[in-house]
This record gives structure tokens, C-alpha cells and sequence, in this order.
């Protein structure tokens, strides 16, 4: 499930090509945790945590993906976001698809690599069965994902355990 696109960049970097693909363990070294930095507290791991953490989330199949989009000219991670798969007893044991972590790389934002992202998450929730796709996101970037095909349709509640 990888996908290639050229876009033209408005930051110099001429006909870049973006892969977009599942996260691999190589990943880190491409940027992958400094990216999340820029979505939220993301503290430096050890070689060691990283794949730990890789092979237990790999072990859980399609129910948790986590993708990236890849800047081939430069090797770095551009965007990633990843999705988790909810099995229900509502809706005839229904399905549902939980989207989290979804950034882009200031460096290349304005590209529409987020809503790739989106789309790509949406799409492999589609393809597992689900009845819907949810996320949270703060109000500043409600009207990016109503550009992404969803709507508000609540209020979230969270309880932080630090």
C-alpha cells in the first residue's frame, strides 16, 4: 500500500516526490521522532526503545497502522499519522477507525501531505470493514479536516494520567 506523487514546491525544491508507505524501523533515522515533536512532547528514544516499540506495534497488523510520507530527495519523513482499529459488539461487531499523530513537517507544509495522510488512514480503515472513521483535533485545525471529508460531531473529553 505505497503510492508516489510529484509535487512542485514553492520552497525551492523542484518536482520532489513524496512516497507515501507504511513506517518502517529505518524510519527513525529519518526524522521520524523529530517529527512528532512538532505535534506534541516527543522525548528523544534510544535505538532500543524505538524498535521495541516498532516490533510491538507491527505485531498487531492492519489494526494499528502507522504510515509516513517520505521526501525521496532528501530521505526525510515529511508527514506520518496512524490509525487503530476498535472492534465493537455495536453495529453487528462493527469496526471503527481511531486517527491519531497526523503531522507535517513545517518544512513541507502546504502541500496537501496532510490530507494524504488522512485520506490514506480513511481509506485502510475502509478497506478493514470499518462503519466510520473518527479523530480528535484541537479547534485550530477543524476547518483542515472538514477539508478532509469530516464533520464535528461532538465534543471530546480527556483525562491525562502525568
Amino acid at each position: 500500500m505505497a503510492e508516489e506523487a510529484s509535487n512542485s514546491s514553492d520552497t525551492g525544491k523542484e518536482n520532489s516526490t513524496f512516497k507515501i508507505r507504511r513506517l518502517e524501523i529505518s524510519d527513525k533515522r529519518k526524522g521520524y521522532i523529530e517529527l512528532l515533536g512538532q505535534l506534541t512532547v516527543a522525548a528523544p528514544l534510544t535505538d532500543d526503545e524505538f524498535d521495541q516499540r516498532f516490533q510491538e506495534i507491527s505485531s498487531y497488523g492492519d489494526d494499528h497502522l502507522i504510515c509516513v510520507i517520505e521526501d525521496s530527495s532528501s530521505g526525510k519523513i515529511a508527514a506520518t499519522g496512524s490509525v487503530m482499529i476498535e472492534k465493537k459488539f455495536l453495529r453487528s461487531c462493527g469496526k471503527v477507525g481511531h486517527i491519531e499523530d497526523v503531522v507535517v513537517d513545517a518544512e513541507f507544509r502546504g502541500k496537501q501531505l496532510g490530507k494524504r495522510v488522512v485520506e490514506f488512514l480513511t481509506d485502510h480503515s475502509r478497506e478493514m470493514g470499518c462503519y466510520k472513521v473518527i479523530l480528535d483535533c484541537s479547534v485550530e485545525k477543524k476547518v483542515f479536516y472538514e477539508k478532509c471529508g469530516m464533520f464535528n460531531r461532538g465534543i471530546q473529553m480527556s483525562k491525562y494520567f502525568d
